[in-house]
């Protein structure tokens, strides 16, 4: 039977890939890209480079195809939806034109398969649709994970809890909580936020070459982390950053 693999690559580093997910890298002989548009060709070259760097023997191969944008106006969960049922057409197409009955091929999943990605949804509906595969999932380090790593903070208070969110949900620091993680806020929703007392940890482009980091008190660095964020998008594109939000230092 055909066999997919649904591997975690990390933030952005080579070095991020887990043992587990170099020894699947190892296995899959076909490995399926999104094509994004010229602005992030970088994100495949990433892939590519991962796979340079861990798969010891040739023989391998990509496969890309286009991927439409998700569509910014209108009910964002609709958009989401369609978004991905016009992925769902593509990767079956692309599992039964370029697979073999025993072939083995991989979907890299930027952070971890399970945080904000849909790779996961995706094969479930075509399982039951009764497109013929099994597949497996290997875990990898997410940019949550990167970030505390690089900041050299815990995420967490001791015994309290953490919360992920992304950050159209953010309209105020909830009262519940000690810590926050923000994750896909394009509209950079820490702006709204007039709490004091808030710190902030800020990483983009978290385990590459081009990595920017930025903390503090949240009312002192805010503007700095907009306008250093603003020039990074204007430059590469596009932009991936996740911050966290503490009540007080993060290691305190």
């Amino acid at each position: 039977m055909k066999t997919l693999l649904v591997i975690g690559i990390g933030a952005g580093d080579p070095d991020h890939l887990t043992l587990q997910a170099i020894k699947a890298l190892n296995r899959a002989r076909v490995f399926f890209l999104f094509d994004k548009g010229v602005e992030k060709d970088s994100l495949i070259h990433l892939r590519e480079t991962i796979c340079a760097h861990h798969i010891r023997e040739p023989g391998y191969r990509f496969v890309s195809a286009p991927i439409p944008e998700r569509r910014r106006e209108g009910d964002y969960r609709q958009a989401v939806d369609d978004l991905n049922a016009a992925k769902q057409r593509l990767m079956a197409r692309m599992i039964e034109e370029e697979l073999g009955p025993d072939d083995c091929g991989a979907f890299l999943v930027w952070g971890d398969p399970a945080l904000y990605d849909s790779t996961l949804r995706i094969l479930a509906a075509l399982r039951r649709e009764g497109l013929a595969f099994d597949y497996e999932v290997i875990p990898g380090i997410s940019s949550v994970q990167a970030l505390a790593a690089r900041h050299r903070v815990p995420l967490n208070r001791i015994g309290q809890a953490l919360e992920i969110t992304p950050g159209r949900r953010l309209e105020r620091f909830p009262a519940h909580l000690d810590s926050l993680v923000v994750m896909l806020d394009a509209h950079e929703a820490y702006r709204r936020l007039d709490e004091p007392g808030l710190h902030i940890y800020w990483g983009a482009y978290v385990g590459t070459a081009d990595e920017i980091l930025i903390a503090g008190p949240l009312q002192e660095v805010a503007e700095t982390i907009h306008q250093t964020r603003s020039a990074a998008r204007a430059r590469h594109g596009w932009i991936m950053d996740t911050y966290l939000l503490c009540r007080g230092p993060a290691d305190a």
